[in-house]
């Protein structure tokens, strides 16, 4: 097993009139993700190689404008998914604990929809072809997420279930050391890692390879296609390996499955993962099917 690394989710904190005033990793990834994005789809509106003569769907000076639009869909998306999804009875009987968002809880399909209605909204205002702007979404969002998921591990969160493989990692706190039947140090699966590297390093690949060596940006909705069904079948694999939020463990549901009969199930994150490969996979072949460049 692997001691937890000596690491503070803050990056830097002072005290003000008596208050702590820090900047965390994780909001740090936020900022970052977000600027790399903007600069990626910037770079690919710019590139006229990527598109038909004439097609790239946005202007530099949109893609300005479209930023504010993704950060309001992103953060309002990401805390009324977590709320909607994870812990909807928690913020029933505390409905101001939403706003707290200082506290903590995200969810990444509550801002990929929030990112979604963000898009759609924006396209009508500006008059852009809605699939690809789900394209160039899909090409700049990894990065954000590959960062997302590094910072989860700094923070010490959404570990893995229990494992004696190796590289188990012995995450700190009380709840990650509660491990039924371990009475040493609980070692855990680092599922912040493998996610960083499926649905941010391997998914952001293969996304810039088909958009700058093989074109994919001519056809649109199939960019779009690809991420969401990969993302989809990456977080739908982790999940078996991840620790599931508290709230859905309990003694007869020790695995945390959101459903569940007879022993077997699926995980809040698997249940919502199912739609997007329904949906990214029907993006793809409706793209191929069609055969329109962009």
């Amino acid at each position: 097993m692997i001691a937890f690394p000596n690491l503070s989710p803050d990056i830097f904190s002072f005290e003000l009139f008596g208050m702590t005033i820090a900047l965390r990793w994780y909001a740090m990834a936020y900022i970052v993700g977000l600027l790399a994005g903007w600069w990626i789809v910037l770079r690919a509106v710019r590139a006229e190689h990527l598109w038909r003569p004439g097609s790239a769907p946005l202007t530099p000076e949109q893609v300005e404008r479209l930023l504010t639009w993704v950060i309001f869909g992103v953060i309002l998306g990401g805390r009324l998914g977590y709320v909607l999804f994870y812990a909807p009875g928690q913020y029933l009987r505390d409905p101001l604990g939403a706003l707290r968002v200082w506290e903590g809880g995200m969810s990444f399909h509550g801002g990929f929809l929030g990112v979604v209605a963000a898009g759609l909204l924006f396209a009508r205002k500006e008059g852009v072809a809605p699939l690809s702007l789900g394209d160039l979404f899909a090409l700049a969002v990894t990065p954000g997420l590959f960062l997302g998921r590094l910072s989860n591990f700094v923070n010490a969160e959404l570990w893995g279930r229990p494992t004696d493989l190796p590289w188990g990692v012995v995450f700190p706190g009380e709840a990650a050391q509660d491990c039924p039947g371990i009475v040493t140090l609980c070692a855990r699966h680092p599922s912040q890692l493998y996610e960083a590297l499926l649905e941010g390093l391997i998914l952001g690949a293969l996304i810039f390879w088909l958009v700058w060596r093989r074109g994919w940006l001519r056809f649109p909705g199939r960019v779009m296609g690809v991420f969401i069904a990969g993302y989809g079948i990456a977080r739908f694999a982790v999940e078996f390996l991840r620790q599931p939020d508290a709230q859905f463990v309990s003694p007869g549901n020790p695995l945390g499955l959101a459903l569940h009969w007879g022993g077997w199930g699926l995980t809040m994150g698997q249940i919502l993962c199912l739609p997007m490969i329904a949906a990214g996979l029907w993006f793809i072949l409706r793209a191929r099917a069609s055969g329109q460049a962009a």
